[in-house]
């Protein structure tokens, strides 16, 4: 006979299986479909919010304008839960949802016996003897555990078994699959992770010495995530990849995937309801996969647009850029301790009108668009304080009184619209403060310089003045700036330098203190790859413009002196460019043997014949190996010129040009 404790867990396995409602029928436990019903062209991040904010009401829909206060509850989160949660909902927002309390789940926690708790986490194995030790602590009311990524079998019995042990069965209310293991940035933007990304990183996938058994864990945990994405975009991909590199390996994993959670008809994701308000429109989108290897120079680009650039030269992540404030150089008077710098945090989001409007801009002109809102606020407060002094007004004559009465309503108006002035005053005191912090590096580094001297070698346009001239300069810019300007004139070039000239930049890059371990990397680099055809850059180009009108004035917050008035001319990046052969169905050399993968076909077709003729209106674009925002607002401004067509650009992490020098340094060293 079994022993009781057995038939125990078996019973609480099947009650975890069948009793969390039938919203699906997956084996132990329930998977949260969301659906964005009404809204065909939903982004994913409204479709990531929405599924976020289900589960934060005990995964129901939240009830739209109830009156009723909500029920009070502690979030749980792991560092990957905080990550996905921090960019789409604010702390207030989450308050808004009851949640009172949110906390690490490795931190430590002290009982709150009459609150529910909501838990949302990896399903990895010390999560789950955490999860394990809190139950048998009894340290809630009740347990809702949401994991973002699908929970094993055996870890589910781990749980089970704990909470029988602990005698609190009856507590675990709901345990739920999420399928949220990925981050959304922008309505048309998402990364895989930002917690241990190093694990995915382009330098994991390139060392020399990876395992087979290695490639295999990191595809696998890429898989993982784009299943993730797909499942809440609701919607099953056209899969095109080049062949014989990583991206190739994601695809033809991730078809399988897909392929086989399609074909268990009964627990597929994709069925029923998730489907018919989840596809953003009727035509399936267009997945492509493309690798970091395919254009190495965009990375390491000095840029010129507004999002770009604080990514580049500032603290930016998860759309939350951190600033060191009051930096003082002078030194404090008769040896007292120097003043610690204090650090501000300042979050970009989707609220921020300035921040949508501007974020893909070129920098001059955002700073003279900050200035310009900052020239209206004044006017503003100056009408209300004007106003003021006139209701201050002494005295009885016939004049006051009329004007009283008129200005009585003026500034019941000034009044009213005060908390939306606080909030442009914070807003423009913001970015007032962001494009200062940038302005400071462009001037002290002269990257305005580097960027039109590598605009012009990736267009292949002729030099006003020799390379050798910017790297030997001491005032132009960090070493490291030096280095990305050689790597890219090294990439970029049809034929790579001879041996005494490269000897020649060798000296003057080691001179300027640069670390040359980068270029060992790309010199293997360029030789493995072959590029019989550099990846080619289009016609991009800038173009100087006449002198800053309002920026140049005496009275301006930016001094923009000597700083070069660039204005971008479109072109297309190798991504974009690959994109738009596909999406268009041209026929091109670049991608005419990328491979195609439908998973709703039933048999596996091997074929690269596209059995689709007609253009895509969506696509999704994907780069194994790491991403930048240069690429994104490429893409974004491919989108603008294209009518109706709709793209989202992903990668499995975003790096910044000093971060990605960094992996190639390392790859260099070895």
């Amino acid at each position: 006979m079994k022993a009781f404790e057995e038939i125990a867990a078996e019973w609480f396995l099947l009650f975890l299986c069948g009793s969390l409602e039938a919203s699906s029928s997956r084996c132990c436990h329930v998977r949260s479909v969301v659906t964005t019903t009404g809204n065909m062209a939903a982004s994913v991040r409204e479709k990531q919010t929405v599924a976020l904010r289900r589960m934060l009401n005990f995964n129901t829909p939240p009830l739209k304008n109830t009156a009723a206060e909500p029920v009070w509850k502690v979030l749980i989160y792991d560092r990957f839960g905080q990550d996905i949660i921090s960019p789409l909902l604010s702390v207030k927002e989450l308050r808004d949802m009851g949640i009172t309390l949110h906390l690490l789940l490795h931190s430590d926690r002290d009982p709150i016996p009459d609150v529910p708790a909501i838990y949302f986490l990896m399903p990895t194995e010390e999560n789950i003897d955490r999860i394990c030790q809190d139950l048998r602590n009894q340290l809630y009311e009740s347990y809702y555990l949401n994991f973002i990524s699908a929970i094993s079998r055996s870890k589910l019995e781990d749980i089970a078994s704990a909470a029988l042990a602990a005698n609190v069965v009856s507590q675990v209310t709901k345990v739920f699959d999420q399928y949220l293991n990925f981050i959304t940035l922008e309505d048309d933007m998402f990364i895989l992770c930002h917690q241990n990304k190093e694990l995915i990183s382009y330098h994991a996938i390139n060392r020399a010495d990876l395992q087979d058994t290695d490639m295999e864990a990191i595809m696998d945990s890429i898989v993982d995530s784009l299943f993730c994405f797909f499942v809440t975009l609701g919607a099953v991909p056209i899969i095109r990849c080049p062949r014989g590199n990583a991206a190739e390996m994601v695809a033809v994993k991730l078809d399988k995937k897909l392929r086989e959670n399609l074909r268990d008809a009964r627990n597929s994701l994709f069925t029923g309801d998730s489907m018919s308000a989840g596809q953003f429109s009727f035509q399936r989108p267009l997945f492509v996969l493309a690798d970091r290897n395919m254009d190495m120079a965009t990375p390491l680009h000095h840029s010129w647009t507004y999002q770009a650039l604080i990514h580049d030269v500032l603290d930016f992540h998860l759309n939350r850029v951190v600033m060191e404030e009051g930096a003082s150089t002078e030194p404090s008077p008769g040896g007292a301790r120097p003043k610690k710098k204090s650090k501000k945090s300042y979050d970009l989001t989707a609220a921020d009108k300035f921040w949508q409007k501007h974020k893909g801009s070129p920098f001059p002109e955002v700073a003279e668009s900050v200035q310009e809102e900052l020239d209206s606020y004044r006017a503003q407060e100056d009408e209300v304080k004007r106003l003021k002094s006139i209701m201050g007004l002494e005295g009885e004559d016939e004049g006051a009184i009329s004007m009283l009465s008129d200005n009585t309503a003026k500034l019941t108006s000034a009044v009213s619209s005060l908390p939306e002035l606080l909030e442009k005053k914070r807003l423009i005191d913001l970015h007032t403060n962001v494009a200062t912090a940038v302005l400071d590096h462009i001037k002290s580094r002269k990257l305005d310089v580097y960027f039109e001297y590598e605009e012009k070698l990736l267009s292949k346009s002729t030099l006003d003045k020799s390379l050798l001239d910017i790297i030997t300069d001491p005032d132009a810019g960090t070493p490291e700036d030096k280095m990305r300007l050689f790597l890219i004139y090294y990439i970029t070039a049809q034929q790579a330098p001879s041996e005494s000239d490269l000897e020649q930049y060798r000296k003057a890059l080691l001179d300027a203190g640069c670390d040359l371990s980068p270029l060992n990397y790309i010199k293997q680099w360029k030789a493995f790859t072959k590029m019989a055809n550099p990846a080619n850059y289009g016609n991009s180009g800038v173009k100087p413009m006449g002198l800053f009108s309002r920026v140049m004035n005496t009275g301006s917050q930016f001094v923009m002196e000597g700083v070069k008035n660039l204005v971008l001319k479109q072109h297309n990046l190798p991504v974009t460019r690959i994109l738009d052969n596909l999406m268009e169905m041209k026929s091109h050399p670049e991608t005419d043997d990328y491979r195609y993968f439908d998973p709703k076909m039933l048999r596996g077709s091997e074929s690269s014949v596209p059995r689709n003729k007609n253009p895509f209106q969506e696509a999704i674009v994907f780069v194994v190996g790491g991403g930048n925002y240069i690429e994104y607002q490429n893409l974004v401004d491919y989108t603008k010129s294209k009518p109706g067509r709709k793209v989202v650009y992903g990668c499995s992490e975003l790096f910044n040009a000093p971060q990605f020098m960094k992996q190639l340094s390392q790859l260099g060293l070895k």
